[in-house]
């Protein structure tokens, strides 16, 4: 079992909802992301999605891509993404990561290096946006027989043809894309949410979190109460883009978790 795992099962002994984060690692610099990312674990998280900036970012908005901007401005790279996961490990060896991203700079250092490397930096699972089923023996498969789990996304325009396909080889949880369009644009509403968290669950055991437009501590608990969990990103990153402390950045996570957690 992966850490991913373990969670959702104790989540679930507990009768618990999970609340996932999205952050940006090295935004606005490296020790101000680790400083945040270090606290998100007292603030309520269950599980960390850890953002690894590229150039190019298709599938986010404005919010995520100026963070991805930022972060590699202050010279954040793959190597310094893992080594951020390495430093949080020597304090926190139990709240799973997932590395959420693109995979250029995966392809580009190689994947069975990558892999290696991601593993021994504490890394439990990938969500890379851009690689379909179609895709799974170039890094899914070889990442699920490394440990880490390769996590899938869903959308409202994945129709019922296409579902069991993408389902395949996604393991750890199901991320259920709330809305259409990119990260950021607008807001998950649970009555939408509900229909299709139920007919992912018809074809799959995995737990199904749902992220993409949950910018409030009422939306998430909204969100939570139709899902197996909630995950917020854009709104985190924007307070982190305003320049808000960590102290504030966690504070407002804080009351976050607290609404997704009585989901």
């Amino acid at each position: 079992m992966t850490r991913i795992d373990r969670k959702f099962t104790q989540l679930k002994s507990e009768n618990r909802k999970a609340f996932v984060t999205y952050v940006m690692a090295g935004d606005p610099d490296y020790d101000t992301s680790l400083q945040i990312v270090r606290g998100l674990p007292a603030a309520g998280v269950d599980i960390i999605e850890l953002g690894l900036p590229f150039t190019d970012p298709m599938a986010d908005g404005p919010t995520i891509q100026l963070a991805g901007q930022r972060a590699l401005e202050a010279g954040q790279t793959l190597e310094k993404t893992l080594q951020m996961a390495r430093d949080f490990r020597t304090e926190d060896d139990e709240t799973p990561i997932v590395l959420m991203g693109y995979y250029n700079p995966i392809f580009s250092r190689g994947v069975d290096r990558f892999l290696a490397d991601a593993k021994a930096a504490g890394i439990d699972g990938l969500i890379i946006v851009d690689l379909p089923p179609e895709e799974d023996d170039e890094l899914c498969i070889p990442a699920q027989k490394a440990g880490l789990n390769f996590i899938r996304l869903a959308t409202p325009t994945t129709d019922d043809a296409r579902l069991p396909k993408v389902m395949q080889n996604t393991s750890g949880f199901v991320y259920y894309v709330s809305i259409t369009g990119i990260t950021g644009a607008a807001e998950a509403q649970s009555a939408d949410v509900a229909p299709e968290v139920a007919r992912i669950k018809a074809v799959t055991d995995l737990p199904v979190v749902v992220g993409f437009g949950i910018k409030t501590p009422e939306a998430a608990q909204a969100i939570a109460s139709v899902a197996d969990g909630a995950v917020v990103g854009s709104a985190i990153v924007a307070l982190i883009g305003d320049g808000k402390t960590p102290a504030e950045v966690l504070a407002f996570v804080k009351t976050l978790a607290e609404g997704a957690h009585r989901g």
